[in-house]
């Protein structure tokens, strides 16, 4: 696969999620449709997708790139986290540092990662790209939450229920079991997991791009410390990625649907975590849309620069 077709495949999702915006300018698409729309595709189509990924025979080679790539991701989380603190940790304003925190340290992997790599890669992608969703669901909802708890909440014990019991992380389990003894679904039952699943790429991007009718310009957008997390997120912490992946011998599939998902703009959950600690969201809505304008571009760069040698 080449830049152009990376490109192709990019802009061919940017027309999706215009269709989206579409949609939302057009005041077709209600914010509690989109909402249940976000749960479904959570719930219900995440999964599919995830589970006909891994109903494939098995393969020792797969296995050992799947745990070098969790490896990879561990340690690049780690290390975002750690510069992050460091960079933001100061900022006065509480709600722009840890919007700044979070932003540059979590990336849209389910939204806009997985139907990225399904549409390049297939299967084997989605399989590979699932090394992301799982660490990503771990630190999310232990470290990422935490930013954004109250102070007397800081310490409150994790609830690995609900991380756990996932349903993407239910299904990725699921599928591992599948894929090391070999097992298929019946039939009729496959036809409609893969049949569900294959919506997951459109679906995603409508509601991205539903969510970009938020949009309001201001000059809020241009606060230093959010541009420098987008700068963090989509450049500086995948280039980082490249080279933990490279120095374990991650390659192929393997490595380039890992460097993609760490590629991918600022997660939406931004926003949901925001209003839910009851703060302005306007921040995380401009840390958001302009990552994901952004990506338009820099995902092709940083996929140009993983095909270097340095």
């Amino acid at each position: 696969m080449d830049v152009g077709q990376l490109s192709n495949q990019i802009i061919l999702l940017f027309g999706l999620m215009l269709v989206g915006f579409l949609i939302g300018k057009l005041d077709f698409l209600k914010a509690q449709s989109s909402s249940d729309l976000t749960n479904i595709l959570i719930y219900i189509i995440s999964p599919c997708l995830i589970i006909g990924a891994f109903e494939q025979d098995y393969s020792a080679a797969r296995i050992k790139f799947f745990l070098l790539a969790f490896l990879a991701v561990i340690i690049l989380y780690f290390i975002e986290i750690i510069i992050s603190r460091l960079i933001f940790g100061r900022v006065a304003d509480e709600n722009v540092q840890r919007i700044a925190i979070y932003g540059s340290v979590y990336s849209n992997a389910g939204f806009m990662g997985i139907p990225l790599i399904s549409a390049l890669f297939g299967s084997s992608g989605v399989f590979f790209g699932v090394v992301s969703l799982a660490c990503f669901n771990i630190f999310n909802w232990t470290h990422g939450i935490s930013l954004f708890s109250h102070h007397g909440e800081k310490d409150e014990t994790v609830n690995w229920g609900k991380i756990l019991l996932n349903p993407n992380i239910v299904a990725i389990v699921l599928g591992m079991l599948m894929f090391v003894f070999s097992l298929h679904l019946p039939g009729t039952l496959d036809q409609v997991v893969k049949s569900v699943g294959s919506i997951n790429t459109p679906l995603s991007m409508i509601v991205i791009g539903n969510s970009l009718t938020k949009i309001k310009f201001s000059r809020e957008m241009l606060e230093k410390n959010l541009l420098i997390s987008i700068f963090l997120r989509n450049l500086i912490y995948p280039i980082i990625g490249i080279i933990i992946l490279r120095s374990l011998g991650v390659s192929g599939v393997a490595f380039y649907t890992t460097v993609i998902m760490a590629a991918c703009p600022v997660a939406g959950l931004v926003v949901l975590f925001t209003l839910q600690a009851e703060k302005d969201p306007a921040p995380a809505i401009s840390i958001m849309s302009l990552s994901t304008l952004f990506s338009l571009v820099t995902i092709p760069l940083i996929f140009s620069l993983s095909n270097l040698h340095f």
